[in-house]
């Protein structure tokens, strides 16, 4: 009995512990962002001088007046961000997730020294290829365009991985067969069986990609030389660019501006990831 007793007590004493952790490390998450949009209520002098506060200022409306003037337009800055970054998204998840069926489905005799390849050109940085990437794009005449941004998200070596690892993990190739023996063609199987199946994984790698896109600063600014082509963080650059006067507030407010869209798919798409959970947690 006192050995049940303390046991039960060891147990919620471990529970009450994982619980605090975790709530401890929630509002760590959060706090950044917190912050964020408590100075984009505050003034220049406020920022400097005050120390940190989570109280919001009054100078909303001040930090507006630098997003309306110049060359940010915030307009021109989420339509071309929000191109690009559902343009990769929608390339990458797709082309990845059929490249990891091919390497999961079919038994072909170079299979696993692709996938090898694969797995070598991860490792490769992407700043290596930058200066040669921007030399070939220039070449093409692709400057001032969105097409260098979007067609090469194809190939996106670590999410067709994960897709292979996860395919390897819940799919079942008899799915695959028993389609062939009904008379469904491969692409068919593929749009329609496979790629329903894989929503959890492709939601949560669509978010890597979308936030990746949507944040990507050099590129951008190497290749975006025209203010009708900016994206949105090439013009909230632009607002910490003078020498002159800083205005962090509207800095920190454009920067809010620009953090909508990520909390938007995130919160859009966080249902597929909790239901892959789910049925991980059951599947036999």
């Amino acid at each position: 009995m006192v050995g049940s007793k303390s046991q039960k007590a060891f147990r919620i004493t471990f529970k009450v512990l994982i619980y605090t952790v975790c709530i401890f490390l929630s509002i760590l998450s959060i706090f950044p962002f917190i912050i964020m949009l408590v100075n984009a209520t505050r003034s220049n002098q406020q920022i400097l001088s005050q120390s940190l506060t989570l109280i919001p200022g009054t100078s909303l409306a001040d930090n507006f007046k630098p997003l309306t003037r110049g060359t940010f337009n915030a307009v021109v800055g989420f339509k071309n961000s929000i191109i690009i970054a559902a343009g990769a998204t929608i390339f990458a998840t797709y082309f990845s997730s059929i490249t990891a069926y091919a390497l999961t489905v079919y038994d072909w005799r170079l299979r696993n020294g692709f996938f090898t390849f694969i797995v070598a050109v991860m490792m490769l940085p992407a700043q290596v290829s930058t200066i040669g990437f921007y030399q070939f794009m220039y070449s093409l005449d692709l400057v001032n365009n969105f097409i260098p941004f979007i067609v090469p998200s194809i190939a996106a070596p670590s999410i067709v991985f994960f897709m292979r690892q996860y395919l390897l993990s819940t799919f079942s190739v008899d799915i695959v067969n028993a389609a062939r023996i009904d008379g469904a063609n491969e692409f068919y199987t593929f749009n329609m069986i496979v790629l329903p199946m894989m929503k959890p994984a492709i939601a949560m790698q669509a978010i890597f990609v979308f936030v990746g896109s949507w944040n990507q600063l050099l590129l951008p600014l190497i290749l975006l030389t025209d203010q009708k082509m900016q994206t949105m963080p090439i013009m909230v650059r632009a607002l910490n660019a003078n020498f002159i006067k800083t205005e962090y507030g509207a800095t920190y407010l454009g920067l809010t501006l620009s953090m909508i869209p990520l909390f938007i798919v995130y919160f859009a798409l966080s249902k597929y990831i909790i239901a892959g959970v789910q049925l991980g947690g059951v599947k036999e």
